[in-house]
């Protein structure tokens, strides 16, 4: 993207964003109109990068935790009562048992119900009820990688955590929203540790080829 930037093409790219969501960026950069369109632009780049590596992390998130699933509750495990009422139903906000019921009514296969399930619903596998019946005996199995100085309870409680956070990271990205102010460094560790418990050969691998750490060294 450009380093510098003319009057008019700021007001238009202005005008693109909107003016409240360029203010966001022009009272971090003190009103400088330049500043704030390169820490825009450097927003739009890491945001990217990011995305790379959120891919891998949810697949890691969903797939280990639909390994363990799977043992415990078999194959139609979307459809076992029994796995069905583990999930808390909510009084407000995300219902992950309803999104289950809604996915499982209207999708013919347990994994196109994994692949239409929000982001959310594998945030609730790592609930400490689920300590007990799931990753008391699945978790060293489904993610090998994890820190063996943990006690498994422990390492539950770990990826819950950071399943959390990659969570509003994710959400602030996919609405196109400002992530600078986050402590991107630590959300890098967060999501690379999800991979690597998963399968540390992954992790190692993205490290020769993600941008993120590049682009934080970088940040205008």
């Amino acid at each position: 993207m450009p380093t510098r930037f003319s009057n008019q093409l700021i007001l238009d790219l202005e005008a693109v964003l909107s003016p409240p969501r360029f203010a966001t960026y022009l009272r971090e950069a003190g009103g400088d109109r330049q500043k704030a369109m390169a820490l825009y632009c450097w927003n739009t780049d890491v945001s990217a990068a990011f995305y790379v590596m959120l891919q891998f992390c949810e697949l890691s998130i969903r797939n280990g935790a639909v390994e363990a699933i799977e043992t415990v509750f078999g194959a139609n495990w979307h459809l076992n009562r029994g796995f069905v009422y583990t999930l808390p139903a909510p009084a407000r906000g995300y219902r992950p048992r309803e999104d289950l019921a809604d996915c499982a009514a209207k999708l013919p296969t347990a994994g196109k119900v994994v692949a239409e399930l929000k982001f959310a619903f594998w945030r609730f596998m790592f609930l400490k009820g689920q300590q007990p019946r799931i990753w008391d005996h699945h978790l060293a199995r489904t993610f090998p990688g994890y820190d063996k100085a943990l006690t498994l309870s422990q390492a539950r409680a770990r990826l819950f955590d950071d399943i959390d956070e990659v969570r509003k990271l994710r959400n602030r990205i996919a609405h196109h929203e400002p992530i600078f102010a986050r402590n991107l460094a630590e959300d890098h560790a967060r999501i690379r540790r999800i991979i690597e418990w998963r399968r540390p050969d992954v992790a190692a691998w993205l490290d020769g080829t993600q941008q993120v750490t590049t682009l934080l060294a970088g940040r205008p």
